[in-house]
Formats: C-alpha cells, structure tokens, sequence
C-alpha cells in the first residue's frame, strides 16, 4: 500500500511543523501551508489523498478552500481542523463536503485513524 499524502493547512507555524513531524513518523507524506493561497498552490502543484484543513487561516477561509478542494476533486476527503467549537462552521464545512472534523487540541491517534477512514472512502471512490 503506498503512503498517504497529506495537505496540513493551519496558521499557527510551530503547532503545524510538530503535528507535521508527528504525521511523517508515522509514514505520512506531509505538505504544510500556513495560508489559504500557499495552501491552493501547493494543492495543485501537488494533489494530496487527505486535507486537514483549519478553519480560520489568512488569504481564504476554510470553507472557501474546501469547496475549491472539492470543485477540483471531490474524491479528495477533507478534515476539518478547527480549535474554535465554532459548531456552525464545522456544520458549513460538513454540508460542503467535509469528511470528518476534530477539535484541537488534537489526539494523534484519532487524527490519524480519521486519515486512514478518509483515505479508504478515497480508495472506494476512485475504483
């Protein structure tokens, strides 16, 4: 099975570049961006198979990037990432095509079972 490619988009540097390491000790490939322009460009520049994606980045919010996600691809599964209980957003993000969502601060464990759903509900789709 080849490795998962994930797209972790947050603004808040130090908490992405150690979730980040935290992901590829687990044999995720990891692409970070702290905003929503870096995040789209790296998107196209590279697809991933998972996007965390936090809700409240500078350059474009998170529903915007998301529905652009899925505009492209929709077989691309995004997890919403949010620290702000902002329910409303996360029920926006969920009518807009979210996979899943998961409150900071985050349990590594949870995170990554949520990616490898995400990941197998991709597999399903693209056979």
């Amino acid at each position: 099975m080849s490795q998962i490619k994930v797209l972790l988009v947050d603004d808040e540097i130090e908490f992405v570049s150690a979730l980040a390491e935290r992901l590829q000790m687990r044999n995720y490939i990891v692409n970070t961006a702290s905003n929503g322009l870096e995040a789209m460009a790296l998107f196209h520049k590279s697809p991933p198979d998972v996007v965390i994606l936090d809700l409240r980045i500078p350059g474009m919010n998170g529903i915007e990037i998301l529905k652009s996600i899925k505009t492209f691809d929709p077989s691309i599964e995004v997890i919403i990432l949010t620290g702000h209980g902002d329910i409303e957003s996360v029920e926006q993000g969920m009518k807009s095509g979210a996979f899943e969502y998961i409150m900071k601060p985050i349990d590594i464990g949870e995170l990554t079972a949520k990616i490898d759903s995400a990941m197998e509900k991709r597999r399903k789709s693209l056979t």
